[in-house]
């Protein structure tokens, strides 16, 4: 299996909506973005498929070493083999792997934020780092698509917390910051225990308003000039968003399943986005 097979075949077990966001680029770009999902993938399953702490962090730490291997031309994996060559052609920053490595170090040492800033510092590190490099892959010619870029990582972000909510309280998690859980009147421990209650869907409706508004003003960024080459982000806004009306529309029962949609209108909203242009 060659590298770009390895990495194209993570990216279409993972399920995920970025996948579909992919279908519509040219050859070149696709094998570079699916490359970039890949590593996120893989330094992502590192902390959430590893019981153990320590060998989570070891193996974080073999992953910035394959990184700078990668980045003086020696890399040793298949997905760090896949991204090299397209490094320079889209002028990706070495730094900003690191930095995304750096933030899922922070699920090992964190598992709340006091207050929406520290959130959106974790969220810089595991999402807004991988939008500007995804911007960069895809093409833009100004540099305030770089900062729309940002931001519709921090949106994206704030999403999969909205809807993986009762998932990520099974590992011991609470993303939602401690002093808007108290301003709803909502304990850990209601969190922990899947407890759904009036006092919860206000609480997310506030996370989903926020969330929608971060989407606003990630897309009141983005220049005309470069809204075709972003349309890859386009979609998969446009598939987040649908996902945040089904979760308000299923009265935010997030605690005991994940909310999703089906594949078929994942792709029809991903076609829809891309004619629209």
């Amino acid at each position: 299996m060659s590298p770009d097979d390895y990495c194209q075949e993570k990216a279409a077990k993972s399920g995920s909506s970025f996948y579909y966001s992919f279908l519509f680029l040219p050859p070149d770009r696709r094998r570079a973005i699916t490359a970039l999902y890949a590593f996120c993938r893989e330094v992502d399953d590192t902390v959430d498929e590893c019981t153990d702490a320590s060998v989570a962090r070891n193996k974080l730490i073999w992953w910035r070493k394959e990184v700078t291997a990668m980045l003086n031309g020696s890399p040793t994996h298949p997905v760090t083999k896949a991204l090299q060559p397209h490094m320079a052609t889209f002028s990706l920053d070495g730094k900003h792997l690191l930095a995304i490595i750096d933030g899922m170090e922070m699920d090992l040492d964190q598992t709340r934020y006091l207050d929406y800033p520290g959130l959106q510092r974790y969220c810089w590190h595991v999402a807004g780092v991988v939008g500007i490099l995804s911007a960069s892959i895809f093409g833009h010619t100004q540099p305030q698509t770089l900062q729309y870029a940002e931001k519709l990582g921090l949106a994206f972000q704030l999403t999969n917390i909205i809807r993986d909510v009762g998932e990520d309280a099974r590992k011991g998690r609470i993303y939602l910051p401690v002093n808007e859980l108290q301003q709803f009147n909502v304990t850990a421990a209601d969190i922990l225990n899947a407890r759904h209650s009036d006092r919860f869907e206000n609480l997310m409706r506030f996370q989903v308003e926020r969330a929608q508004k971060v989407y606003d003003e990630a897309f009141a960024l983005l220049p005309d000039a470069d809204r075709r080459a972003q349309r890859p982000g386009l979609i998969m806004a446009s598939i987040y968003r649908t996902l945040l009306d089904e979760i308000e529309r299923d009265g935010f029962h997030v605690l005991n399943q994940r909310i999703s949609l089906t594949p078929i209108r994942k792709l029809w909203l991903a076609w829809k986005t891309y004619v629209r242009g």
